[in-house]
């Protein structure tokens, strides 16, 4: 199978509270705006490698809401095996296929915010470029600790399983 990323991730951390990622995929830029923000094409993809999502509700407007579930299915995770991870994303701006703005929170099955957990306000811009469109996420936390909490997490690898698994996705929306 040919990748739809044209070139890696790329991550800058800025003022010590930014983390910057940037990649290219080989796919129209509606499409790759679909891919982030419709609930159908987020089952699909979102999550790093051995992870599913069982649950996916998006009401993509300011204001609403994107509440779903991460599951790990891969037994060689050992103690992940089995665990969930719930998110709740609230939508700030929306201009598509441009731009999403929104706030992700760590929450539970009910939705309700976990508060001893760092928020990200993601800025996701998609430009078109030659041979796809280039994802850029701006993810912006209250301090430097923060950013550093999610680091620890593992959170740069789980991105880049993410984005490889929207490049599979991605690549199969297009035969």
């Amino acid at each position: 199978m040919t990748s739809t990323a044209t070139s890696p991730m790329i991550s800058n951390i800025e003022a010590g509270r930014v983390l910057v990622l940037e990649r290219v995929f080989k796919a129209p830029r509606e499409l790759v705006f679909d891919a982030f923000s419709q609930a159908e094409h987020l089952r699909q993809w979102w999550g790093p490698r051995g992870w599913e999502m069982p649950f996916c509700s998006v009401d993509l407007r300011p204001g609403g809401r994107w509440h779903y579930c991460m599951k790990c299915v891969d037994k060689a995770q050992g103690e992940f095996y089995g665990m969930e991870s719930w998110g709740l994303g609230i939508y700030r701006e929306i201009e598509a296929p441009a731009r999403i703005v929104y706030t992700d929170y760590f929450s539970d099955a009910d939705a309700n915010i976990n508060e001893n957990m760092p928020p990200t306000l993601s800025t996701l811009t998609f430009e078109e470029v030659e041979g796809g469109t280039r994802v850029t996420n701006r993810a912006a936390y209250d301090t430097e600790e923060a950013l550093k909490t999610v680091m620890d997490m593992g959170m740069l690898q789980g991105v880049t399983e993410t984005w490889d698994r929207l490049a599979g996705h991605l690549e199969s929306q297009r035969r």
